[in-house]
């Protein structure tokens, strides 16, 4: 029993660890955008708004007509809105000392260490089951249960 709370507590701090370590880690990130700035195609620069034009005309379309075709089409203009959102996003890390860099890096990868090992770790108390992972107590009461049946 002392075995599986030790698992509990290491799997908690594993946990916390690796939270503790992803919210210093977002307090050094800075994300941005420079989507207001536009795409260059072919030589030309298309500004952020022409690429709602699709999705306008997707949305008119599939009111006027309500075909499969038309939500196909605003489907993807909406996925070119986000794809064109993620492409133009710039994430950059803010400058930090040393210890904070360690500190970040042992608290991630340490919690995600002990929560795999937990997570990974293969049962070791084998004594009451056998090589398969049943417990044999279920297994011989099953088995005596189908012998007291075949009997009656």
């Amino acid at each position: 029993m002392k075995e599986g709370k030790n698992e509990l507590m290491q799997f908690v701090a594993g946990v916390v660890m690796l939270v503790v370590g992803l919210f210093i880690f977002s307090q050094r990130v800075h994300v941005f955008s420079t989507w207001g700035y536009g795409w260059y195609l072919g030589g030309l620069n298309l500004s952020s708004g022409i690429i709602i034009i699709p999705l306008i005309a997707g949305i008119i379309w599939m009111f006027a007509t309500n075909s499969f075709a038309s939500k196909v089409f605003s489907a993807i203009a909406t996925l070119l809105i986000i794809v064109s959102v993620i492409l133009t996003t710039h994430i950059r890390l803010s400058s930090m000392t040393l210890f904070e860099w360690v500190l970040i890096i042992v608290l991630i990868f340490g919690g995600l260490g002990l929560v795999a090992k937990i997570l990974f770790a293969s049962n070791k108390s084998s004594d009451k089951k056998n090589n398969r992972g049943f417990d044999t107590n279920i297994k011989s009461s099953v088995d005596e249960e189908l012998k007291r049946m075949k009997k009656k």
